[in-house]
């Protein structure tokens, strides 16, 4: 029999066959690509793996994180001043972190993964987990003894599925009591409600882990109320002290703001972010300006507040009483504004350690401060610092107070750098070294 003509098909099959032959050439394109992304995130961590010469007692570290130099904040430090203090004790560690589109500068054992912008957050970026899951046969291979987290967002997620993955213990520092800071960015929603999400939130991501380090104890009890089991351990952030407080080759700071000789300088460093209580500074500032005309608020580092910070003190009359300067680089600027000032001044009612504190201390700049959270660790009356009430009037009387007694001034400056001193970040990283090895120790025994 004569073979029967195929049908002619229809636009509509036309149609649909060449969707189904777009969408073959797309998943191959997207697998292609993907597999492109895995072969390059490969051979960056390769770059980074711990050696294979290591000392039998040293661990091998993989520490995760949302945030990471060149954007400056209380973690990027953190993270810095424990992998560097670890080092030094002979231990591996590799940071994984965002990549950033400025700024960044690229360093051995710190893998940048690809990233997107926060929404609303020019500072901050995103890692796409993605890529960082893929890396899990590399990551296997190069044989880490213990994931470290140092954020609950991306970070978080993808180091608790290659702990699993990887069959090995997970430990985070909860950096950050969010339940203080959500309101002041998500405006849509009850307080209440942001508070309790927060708290649910914090506790859950908890009871993932192995262990939990806190920077304070007011932290560990903030925790503990949350309803927190997993074992936690106060461990705040060291500095470096003969790193920090070398000698610098910084020109004059004043000359370089153009700012009177003469005037007495109180000094704030952080970012601008309405949880810092910024605003408060600058509302006793008037109280301060009575007794001593010619001082000035330095407000060092850049943030969400900026704007308003500006318009508040404009609106107060006191615009040329209050300079904003951005960030100053850490290696010379940062110390040359500490060394300069008269005071340092600070009312967070929300940090969990208080680093910019011992930093100023560590320069013998005398602090006025309340003692909220995570501060009420590191301050005490008379050490270094005078402890004000979140009251104008008491904080600028105690401002006042220093800068008319220079010898109490310089008295407190002493004690401040022998306060300072036994916040080495070499003991601060040996103790998470013990808190390590518990933590393997409990797994081996699992």
């Amino acid at each position: 029999m004569p073979r029967r003509a195929p049908k002619p098909l229809s636009e509509a099959e036309i149609d649909q066959l060449i969707l189904l032959a777009r969408g073959n050439a797309l998943a191959r394109q997207i697998q292609a690509e993907r597999a492109e992304r895995a072969r390059h995130s490969a051979a960056l961590l390769q770059r980074h793996l711990p050696c294979a010469h290591a000392s039998d007692e040293a661990l091998k570290i993989l520490m995760i994180t949302d945030v990471y130099f060149p954007r400056v904040n209380g973690v990027s430090t953190s993270v810095a001043s424990f992998r560097d203090a670890l080092e030094r004790q002979g231990h591996q560690v590799v940071v994984v972190c965002p990549d950033y589109p400025v700024g960044q500068v690229e360093e051995p054992g710190v893998l940048r993964i690809a990233s997107r912008g926060v929404p609303g957050d020019p500072e901050d970026r995103m890692m796409r987990l993605r890529p960082l899951l893929d890396l899990r046969p590399q990551l296997d291979e190069a044989g880490f003894d213990l994931i470290h987290l140092h954020t609950p967002f991306v970070a978080h997620v993808a180091g608790i599925r290659l702990g699993r993955r990887l069959g090995i213990p997970v430990v985070a520092t909860y950096h950050t009591l969010f339940e203080e800071y959500l309101h002041h960015y998500v405006h849509w929603m009850p307080e209440r409600w942001l508070r309790l999400a927060a708290r649910r939130f914090s506790a859950r991501q908890c009871h993932q882990l192995s262990g939990v380090i806190v920077p304070s104890t007011a932290m560990r009890e903030a925790l503990t109320r949350y309803g927190v089991t997993t074992p936690m351990e106060v461990i705040p952030t060291g500095l470096a002290l003969e790193t920090f407080t070398r000698p610098s080759k910084e020109s004059d700071f004043r000359a370089r703001y153009d700012l009177p000789g003469n005037a007495r300088l109180l000094l704030y460093v952080g970012r601008a972010a309405f949880e810092k209580n910024i605003g408060f500074l600058i509302e006793m500032l008037p109280g301060v300006l009575a007794e001593h005309p010619d001082a000035r608020l330095i407000i060092t580092g850049e943030g969400p507040a900026q704007a308003a910070l500006a318009r508040q003190a404009r609106e107060a009359g006191l615009t040329e009483a209050v300079v904003f300067l951005g960030y100053l680089d850490r290696d010379g600027p940062l110390q040359a504004a500490y060394r300069a000032a008269d005071l340092f001044v600070f009312a967070s009612r929300t940090e969990t350690q208080g680093l910019v504190l011992l930093e100023a201390m560590a320069l013998g700049t005398p602090v006025v401060s309340t003692a909220v959270m995570g501060t009420r660790d590191l301050l005490r009356e008379g050490g270094g610092c005078l402890i004000a009430e979140e009251d104008p009037g008491d904080f600028a009387a105690k401002v006042n107070r220093l800068l008319s007694d220079d010898d109490l001034r310089r008295a407190l400056g002493e004690r401040a750098r022998a306060l300072a001193a036994g916040w080495h970040e070499n003991a601060r990283a040996a103790e998470l070294v013990a808190l390590y090895r518990r933590c393997l120790d409990q797994g081996t025994a699992g």
